[in-house]
């Protein structure tokens, strides 16, 4: 039991580094509450357990190819600036009366999902964390173990989407119109710091 509570704290800490999914998370929580804000999430656990499978199944070789990396940071590059300056246009809307937004579920979903799997920094964690957790856990434990193992990683991804999500929403009913439409445009801002970070590493694999 307590290695698999182990696990659980794994993905806690591979969810919680402050980055573009924290940060677009935050601003569709403030703007649009706890379900839009969790299906960001959503659509970034579902980009991880793709990479998940990749690890797994030991087809790693093929993200370390220059034109693949250059493709994913310029595609976060892109994916990240748009929602940052969207968010930035749609700040000025906000208010803390009201919850109505011209975004359908399926496109948060889809939100999340591209920014996780956009990001090459989230390769990164899978590839250093989850793949020498996986080949360390592989000598001592069974395929079942293995398999309960990456689901214990993925409840912890879970819950701290969840947390995230719930703690974004309710910031909503706390602050007043002028401080959403301000935590808004810092989150917008980030994602497109973020994102402009994603295209200056493009160019620098292009470049050599």
């Amino acid at each position: 039991m307590a290695v698999f509570l182990s696990y659980i704290f794994l993905g806690l800490s591979l969810a919680a580094p402050i980055g573009p999914i924290n940060a677009a998370q935050l601003d569709r929580g403030i703007k649009n509450g706890f379900w839009h804000a969790w299906l960001i999430g959503i659509g970034s656990v579902a980009a991880d357990f793709l990479y998940m499978l990749v690890v797994y199944f030991g087809v790693v070789n093929f993200l370390h190819t220059p034109f693949v990396k250059a493709f994913l940071w310029s595609f976060g590059f892109f994916v990240l600036l748009y929602t940052g300056i969207e968010s930035l246009l749609g700040a000025g809307k906000i208010s803390s009366s009201s919850r109505k937004t011209d975004d359908s579920y399926l496109k948060t979903f889809f939100t999340g999902f591209f920014m996780a799997l956009s990001n090459p920094l989230t390769i990164l964690f899978w590839l250093g964390i989850y793949g020498s957790v996986l080949a360390k856990t592989a000598q001592t434990v069974d395929h079942a173990h293995l398999v309960l193992y990456s689901i214990a990683i993925f409840i912890g991804l879970t819950l701290w989407d969840v947390s995230m999500a719930a703690l974004a929403s309710s910031f909503r009913r706390y602050l007043t119109d002028k401080l959403l439409i301000g935590i808004s445009c810092l989150s917008g801002l980030s994602l497109i710091g973020f994102g402009l970070y994603f295209g200056w590493e493009a160019i620098k694999i292009l470049l050599l």
